[in-house]
């Protein structure tokens, strides 16, 4: 069993990710929102500890690990696309793989030094492209599917 930490628990796709890591039988031990979404976590994981702010949620993680040696193996990246690169270094300093939706930072120039915390720390960063749920994606798929067979 993996220990997950989920950042950004009271967006839209964190639903998806809070299934997924149970459905996979692993384990969320923190989670992470300015709004609180425990109703949406407890439906999942009601032993999750669950935070308003960052600093007492990258404590909590530290924590864990000091006293308690918890380690993290993932930290599940839901927030807005302008706190991507930063949710990300915090993951990988944290000692964990991140995973996190597209776009990872919003300036190309950034990314090499997303690449070298990655191999400073030995740890990854898992992209998602989320748009495949969305329901005009969806919907445009099953017209190309359904199409001429010939285009």
């Amino acid at each position: 069993m993996k220990n997950f930490a989920l950042i950004g628990a009271a967006g839209y796709i964190a639903p998806r990710h809070l299934k997924a890591i149970k459905d996979t039988n692993n384990n969320l031990i923190a989670a992470l929102d300015k709004f609180d979404s425990v109703g949406i976590m407890d439906s999942y994981f009601p032993n999750a500890d669950f935070f308003v702010e960052f600093e007492r949620f990258d404590r909590h993680i530290e924590k864990l690990k000091r006293e308690k040696n918890i380690n993290l193996d993932y930290v599940s990246i839901c927030t807005p696309n302008y706190l991507h690169d930063a949710h990300i270094r915090s993951a990988l300093r944290r000692d964990a793989h991140a995973i996190c939706e597209k776009p990872l930072v919003l300036n190309p120039w950034n990314i090499d030094a997303l690449l070298d915390i990655e191999k400073a720390t030995r740890k990854k960063v898992y992209t998602i492209l989320q748009l495949r749920l969305h329901q005009s994606i969806i919907d445009l798929k099953k017209k190309v599917d359904n199409g001429p067979k010939d285009k």
